[in-house]
């Protein structure tokens, strides 16, 4: 997960009428996945006179530079992105998210390891994707532990690398996320060293570009309701989500049902107190580590429906 946004091009595509296409970012390991197999919103805005066009993008931080450069109408990524996004000045608004999932992520090490909790992690080598959703979770963890980032030494390292590293013992520790998290249980012989419960929300955020809002806000309760109700027949199901999302990510099943047993956050929601609250407390622990230029406040970037 890159998490450099190329925010120096124009932003295109403001005021344009876009007519009656939608153009929805998504990712693989997303909900939005799923709503695309079922065309299910497809059925909710044909009526309303939309076509829906889908992109497949390997990540947040690409999803959110089409966006910014008018590509791109709608999409979704974890909470890290939209941060610096948002600070970097990109115009879009949150419309909605799903229900915390803070087991989905957490910090990990080598089964054989005599870490028996963060505070044992002084001095040690810690890897975690920079600026990501576990950039988060790991400040959180250390502050709980009384340890500040220059009391470890980051290792910073996207999934794939820091999983070899681990399993190489050239790091001592690693915060990741599902279904990744999920493999380093089952295949990578690790052991969890504290989950994200407590510390952060893990939520996966939708968000629209805020010109096409605008021209555009009839959308956004048939989008959620859509993304609601997939989710509802996901978690119903886990077996069989876990099977068709194995396939697409090209990993385990097993794996893949692990991450699933511990995934609510299916259940999309317009964006309440709650959720904008999370999202400003990744914002601040940022700001205070240094990782975006200025503060920003979540609360500005979240869509008002119009009574």
């Amino acid at each position: 997960m890159t998490l450099v946004l190329a925010v120096s091009f124009p932003h295109a595509g403001a005021g344009e009428d876009q007519g009656k296409v939608v153009r929805i970012g998504y990712q693989k390991s997303g909900a939005f996945l799923l709503v695309k197999n079922e065309g299910s919103l497809e059925k909710k805005l044909g009526p309303l006179g939309y076509r829906v066009e889908w992109k497949e993008f390997p990540s947040g931080p690409p999803l959110l530079e089409a966006l910014n450069a008018g590509s791109l109408d709608i999409g979704h990524s974890g909470d890290a992105p939209l941060v610096f996004a948002q600070s970097a000045g990109i115009a879009f608004q949150y419309i909605g998210a799903t229900s915390a999932a803070p087991e989905s992520a957490g910090i990990v090490v080598p089964k054989g390891s005599a870490i028996q909790g963060v505070a044992a992690l002084r001095g040690k080598r810690v890897a975690f994707a920079k600026g990501s959703s576990s950039h988060f979770l790991l400040a959180r963890a250390l502050e709980e532990a009384g340890l500040n980032f220059s009391d470890i030494k980051p290792v910073y390292l996207l999934p794939s690398e820091a999983r070899a590293a681990l399993q190489s013992r050239s790091v001592d520790a690693w915060a990741i996320w599902d279904p990744f998290y999920a493999a380093a249980e089952i295949d990578g012989e690790a052991r969890i060293l504290r989950s994200g419960q407590g510390l952060s929300a893990h939520r996966e955020l939708y968000f629209a570009r805020r010109d096409f809002l605008v021209s555009h806000p009839d959308i956004v309760a048939p989008l959620i309701a859509a993304l609601r109700e997939t989710g509802e027949r996901a978690l119903k199901d886990p077996a069989a989500t876990a099977k068709f999302l194995a396939a697409k990510l090209g990993i385990s099943e097993a794996v893949m049902l692990k991450a699933e047993l511990r995934k609510p956050r299916y259940e999309a929601e317009p964006m309440n107190a709650e959720a904008i609250g999370d999202q400003q407390l990744v914002a601040d622990t940022f700001l205070r580590l240094g990782l975006v230029p200025k503060a920003v406040r979540a609360e500005d970037a979240v869509f008002q429906v119009k009574q």
